[in-house]
C-alpha cells in the first residue's frame, strides 16, 4: 500500500521519480470508489498561462501517452507521484482560493493526464467550484470517454492537446490512435464546453502543412474554441530523459524558427480558427 505523503510545491520542470515504487500501473483503472486518493506530481501557485487569470497549477501522476517530446516523462507512471489524499490537496488550494477569486483565476488540473484518475480530479475540481473557482483541464483526450457528465459539469475550460492532424504521425509521436482525441473534441463541441486547443509545433515530426491543416480544418467549425495555442517545442525537459534513462529521440531536434511559428498561426487563421 503506498505511503500518505504531503503534496511538493514547486515546478512542472522538478524532476521526482519512485515516490511511491507499489503504486498499480497508470494502465489500470485504480481510482478507489469514491478519489478520496490519488497519485501527483507538484502544484505552481502563480500560472497565468495555463488558462484565464492566475491560476493553481496541479500536476498529477499517470498518462497512457508517450510523445517523443514529452518535457515530464516523470508524470507517465504513478510509481513516480506522491500518493496524497484529496482533502490534503482540497486544504492546499483553500489557502490560495482567496487570492485566486481576487484575480479572476482559478484551478487547472494538468498531468500527466487527469482522466487517468478521474475520480479524484473530479472531487478536486468540484471543491474548486465550490470555492468560486474557474475550473480547467489540460488533457489529451484519449481517456475522453472517461469524462462524464458528471465530470464534465464540474469544468468551466478543457484545455485540449491536440498533437497531431493526421493518425499515423499522431500515432508516431504519441504511441496511441488519434480517433479517441476527436471523438471528445466533438462531444465538447456538441455541449458547448469552452475548449482551447493546444498543438506542440516540433520541427520535422508535426510542421508538415498537410498535419497542420488537417488539425485547423478539423477544429475551425467547433464554435466552442476559444483559441488555437501553438505550443513551440523546447528542451526543458530533456534533462528528465537523460535522469530516467529514456531514448530521447527529439535530443538533436531545434527550437522551432519564428517563422515557422508564424507560418503555422497564419495557417490556423486562414482556416478560420483564432490563432495565438
Amino acid at each position: 500500500m503506498s505511503q500518505i505523503g504531503n503534496l511538493a510545491a514547486g515546478s512542472r520542470h522538478d524532476l521526482y521519480v519512485g515516490l511511491s515504487p507499489d503504486a498499480p500501473d497508470e494502465g489500470e483503472v485504480h481510482d478507489d470508489s469514491d478519489g478520496a486518493f490519488g497519485y501527483a506530481h507538484s502544484y505552481e501557485t502563480a500560472s497565468r498561462y495555463d488558462g484565464p487569470g492566475l491560476r493553481v497549477v496541479l500536476f498529477v501522476s499517470g498518462c497512457l501517452l508517450r510523445c517523443t517530446y514529452c518535457h515530464n516523462p516523470d508524470t507517465w507512471h504513478l510509481k513516480d507521484g506522491t500518493y496524497v489524499s484529496v482533502q490534503h490537496v482540497i486544504d492546499r488550494l483553500g489557502d490560495f482560493a482567496p487570492a485566486l477569486r481576487s484575480l479572476d483565476g482559478g484551478l487547472t488540473i494538468s498531468g500527466g493526464e487527469p482522466l487517468v484518475q478521474p475520480a479524484f480530479t473530479r472531487r478536486i475540481l468540484a471543491a474548486a467550484k465550490q470555492m468560486g473557482l474557474h475550473t480547467a483541464i489540460e488533457t489529451s483526450g484519449f481517456l475522453g470517454d472517461r469524462a462524464d457528465e458528471k465530470y464534465l459539469s464540474c469544468l468551466d475550460l478543457v484545455l485540449l492537446d491536440i498533437k497531431s492532424g493526421d493518425p499515423e504521425t499522431y500515432y508516431r509521436v504519441t504511441g496511441r490512435e488519434l480517433a479517441p482525441t476527436k471523438r471528445f473534441a466533438e462531444r465538447l463541441a456538441a455541449i458547448g464546453k469552452p475548449t482551447w486547443v493546444r498543438f506542440t509545433l516540433v520541427p520535422g515530426l508535426t510542421d508538415d502543412p498537410a498535419n497542420v491543416e488537417a488539425i485547423a480544418r478539423f477544429v475551425a467549425p467547433m464554435k466552442n474554441v476559444e483559441w488555437v495555442e501553438v505550443q513551440p517545442f523546447h528542451q526543458l525537459g530533456a534533462f528528465k530523459w537523460k535522469a530516467m534513462n529514456l531514448d530521447y529521440k527529439d535530443a538533436d531536434t531545434q527550437t522551432p524558427t519564428p517563422d515557422l511559428v508564424s507560418r503555422v498561426i497564419e495557417q490556423f487563421r486562414a482556416a478560420g480558427c483564432r490563432a495565438r
